[in-house]
């Protein structure tokens, strides 16, 4: 099995713009319901419309212009005629545009909740090496571009080209001389149009990720306020901002002016095919038997033809800025999780203090040498073990490992014997909970937080697990008790008022296998002794193992586990470990103990 990677979820960026819709409505399969009606729409709405020129065609050459003079009957008739044709276009483009915003909406929702879910499941190193604003702008506003095409543009894409196809048809009618004159003076645009979607798409690539360094540049000094405005580094943060601003605005400029440019050589098509029209029809007029009718109702299909050409610049804009958002939603399903549920022949873990093996165990970071080399060793189920070694050495890896939060690059983490590998998620994530250093809090109340160890709590259990932890008289003392608000990450609350709301959710899941990464966060002794105390019964009755910065932990550890760069080098209890002279753990708790008698 292959360690976790860190690839960035860039698997879209080379998607062509074809592939990129079929992918998005596989992954969006509400876009293709009913498509066959909408289509069917669409043809109506833009048939509708080359009824008024036929009328206004017929009402000339056979009602005013009848040889025995003004047919008045006909003339009204054609009227009803267009006014119903009207009617019905209108009807028709309603019903469209109803049906194609519910459907893509809908479809939408579905994209946006499983690109939010995936986001979990993506290797910690994508996640960590990825920018928050990234993520966010993907799931967000990136699906609000394709919203708004496919609701929009999509609209006016159907039907322009059911209109220009239209049109072209009764072109070829009236005149195929005329409608070949119309068609060269669009030639240019037409044959340029792959070249600008080719250009688009790369710089609507841009903007987009331009998008991503402006929310993270907006971001970071938002969350680390406290940070900027202690160190007085209001102006460097401002010109961080105005320089993701600058960029963005530079990168929507080189946009905008390729949509410029071929905005204005469809008004240029638009107007020779005008004047190419007039001129030449007057003289087919002398030379044929083009009648005045045919040559007015050719100025209307020209209108016709050319307005949805000249919008089409717009929707071709529309479309690769749309694309390139879809592509990047994409980016993220397309980037393959890191852990493999194992499926429905998954292991289920038998409740109990559970037993830990790590079996020749080998990790690495991608592109980095050897984090742990051939770990083995085995942990007695009930037995609380300690992890130390200095910074860097790689004890801080035996949580991600046994919480499987990471997978090893060769051996095995084995639960009562049993591969993490092959143990179903919700059996791990109910017998194994792991603690990090900091207890990431959501901006909701105590007991909102506690719950998510175990989401059905009640507030009789949640005041049952202060008891057992010794937490309640602090619990009690907060300004509305469970009920206060911790703010955004916790904010309101201290250091280590967080670590006993963490605590106290890991005492809530009631978990097998505790693993604890030890906050390093310096707190009053007062409240340094509460946390001890509450560990100590949080470990009691089952397996803990804590990855120790300090070693008061390890002492009263049953076993202590010393681990200097990726290897177990002692391993015993800590009375025995520190009377071996000379020994990395000697030397470890020595300086630890100078340390705190200074």
């Amino acid at each position: 099995m292959s360690a976790t990677t860190g690839t960035r979820m860039d698997t879209g960026d080379d998607i062509a713009p074809m592939e990129t819709i079929r992918l998005g409505m596989r992954y969006s399969p509400e876009l293709r319901e009913g498509l066959g009606v909408t289509v069917f729409l669409a043809i109506v709405a833009s048939c509708g419309q080359i009824v008024v020129p036929i009328a206004v065609q017929q009402t000339l050459d056979r009602g005013l212009n009848a040889p025995g003079g003004p047919r008045l009957s006909f003339v009204i008739w054609m009227g009803l005629a267009a006014m119903l044709a009207i009617v019905v276009t209108s009807l028709a483009s309603y019903f469209m545009t109803s049906r194609l915003f519910t459907v893509s909406e809908r479809g939408l929702a579905t994209l946006r909740t499983k690109a939010f879910r995936h986001v979990h499941d993506l290797p910690l190193l994508t996640q960590n090496t990825e920018r928050r604003g990234a993520l966010v702008a993907r799931v967000t506003t990136d699906v609000d571009q394709v919203s708004q095409f496919l609701v929009f543009g999509g609209l006016l894409f159907v039907v322009s080209v059911g209109q220009i196809l239209a049109a072209t048809v009764l072109m070829l009618i009236y005149s195929w001389e005329l409608a070949l004159v119309v068609w060269l003076s669009f030639a240019p645009l037409f044959l340029s149009i792959r070249w600008f979607q080719r250009k688009l798409s790369l710089a609507y690539g841009v903007v987009r990720h331009q998008v991503d360094v402006l929310l993270g540049a907006v971001a970071e000094p938002v969350v680390g306020a406290a940070v900027v405005r202690s160190y007085a580094v209001e102006d460097r943060t401002q010109a961080r901002i105005d320089t993701a601003i600058n960029d963005f605005q530079a990168a929507s400029v080189r946009a905008q002016k390729f949509t410029v440019v071929s905005f204005s050589l469809g008004g240029i098509s638009a107007g020779i095919a005008n004047a190419g029209v007039i001129i030449i029809g007057i003289l087919l007029g002398f030379t044929s038997d083009m009648t005045p009718g045919k040559v007015l109702a050719f100025a209307f299909l020209v209108t016709l033809f050319v307005g949805p050409v000249q919008m089409g610049t717009q929707i071709l804009t529309d479309a690769q800025n749309a694309i390139a958002s879809w592509r990047r939603v994409l980016g993220i399903l397309e980037t393959p999780g890191d852990l493999a549920d194992p499926g429905p022949d998954a292991a289920i873990l038998p409740r109990g203090p559970i037993d830990v093996t790590f079996d020749d165990v080998t990790f690495a970071y991608p592109g980095g040498p050897d984090v742990l080399s051939e770990v083995s060793m085995h942990i007695e189920a009930g037995t609380r073990v300690a992890i130390v070694g200095e910074t860097g050495s790689g004890k801080s890896t035996f949580a991600k490992l046994l919480t499987r939060l990471m997978d090893p690059k060769s051996g095995g983490v084995l639960l009562d014997g049993i591969d993490v590998r092959q143990i179903a998620a919700e059996s791990l994530r109910r017998s194994v909970v792991l603690v990090p250093q900091e207890g990431f809090l959501f901006d909701d109340t105590i007991a909102a937080n506690v719950r998510y160890g175990k989401l059905d709590a009640t507030e009789a259990d949640i005041v049952a697990s202060a008891d057992e932890l010794g937490l309640r008289d602090w619990l009690d003392a907060l300004p509305r008790g469970m009920s206060t608000v911790v703010g955004q990450r916790g904010e309101s609350l201290s250091a280590g008022e967080r670590q006993l709301v963490a605590l106290l959710r890991a005492h809530l899941a009631d978990p097998d296998l505790l693993v604890l990464d030890e906050a390093t966060s310096a707190v009053d002794p007062r409240l340094e002794m509460r946390i001890g105390r509450a560990m100590e019964r949080l470990m009691s009755d089952r397996t803990s193992v804590t990855i120790a910065h300090r070693l008061s932990t390890a002492e009263s550890a049953d076993e202590v586990v010393v681990v200097d760069r990726g290897r177990v080098i002692q391993r015993g209890p800590h009375a025995e470990l520190v009377t071996q002279s000379g020994s990395v753990y000697a030397g470890l708790h020595a300086s630890w103990t100078a340390q705190h008698e200074s």
